[in-house]
């Protein structure tokens, strides 16, 4: 049984709380719902941060934290190394596409992976969003078929390079 009831908020660090709030507020249209400076953390730590939150349809947040005293190194992430997908209406999707082209901020796609249709777009902070669109249901694999894919990629994967 799983007892964790649904995400709360993920945090990320972010460059600049301003141009963060524009792309989730004005671009994606994220409701703006909570922000807080941190002045001493929980282990008496004196920092100077911003944390703020953007609000999704289902009540669950992304959160960032503008820390400009503390070394981030922000980079373009690669998709498989970081990126943050949220579901959208194929209605929306197209929305989304053609506001981003207006407001020139990259975009990627329209990419189908058989179960969901995607777009991807890059945050002021180099982090890969992900909108899809469900396309259809695929059924749940059992965990026999789960085990087989996980051996399957053990055979196959290369060694670590890190």
């Amino acid at each position: 049984m799983i007892n964790i009831k649904k995400l709360h908020h993920s945090a990320y660090r972010c460059q600049n709380t301003l141009d963060t709030k524009k792309f989730y507020v004005d671009f994606l249209g994220l409701e703006f719902t909570k922000a807080f400076i941190i002045n001493t953390t929980k282990s008496k730590r004196e920092t100077k941060v911003l944390h703020s939150f953007y609000t999704l349809q289902d009540g669950s947040s992304i959160a960032f934290f503008e820390d400009p005293n503390t070394f981030f190194d922000f980079k373009d992430q690669h998709d498989f190394d970081l990126h943050i997908a949220f579901e959208v209406s194929n209605k929306n999707l197209k929305m989304y596409i053609k506001k981003a082209k207006i407001l020139c901020i990259e975009t990627r796609g329209i990419s189908d992976h058989g179960f969901i249709k995607s777009v991807y777009f890059r945050d002021p902070n180099g982090y890969v969003i992900e909108l899809t669109v469900p396309t259809r249901q695929y059924p749940v694999q059992n965990k026999g078929e789960l085990s087989k894919v996980l051996e399957e990629w053990k055979n196959l994967k290369i060694k670590k390079v890190y």
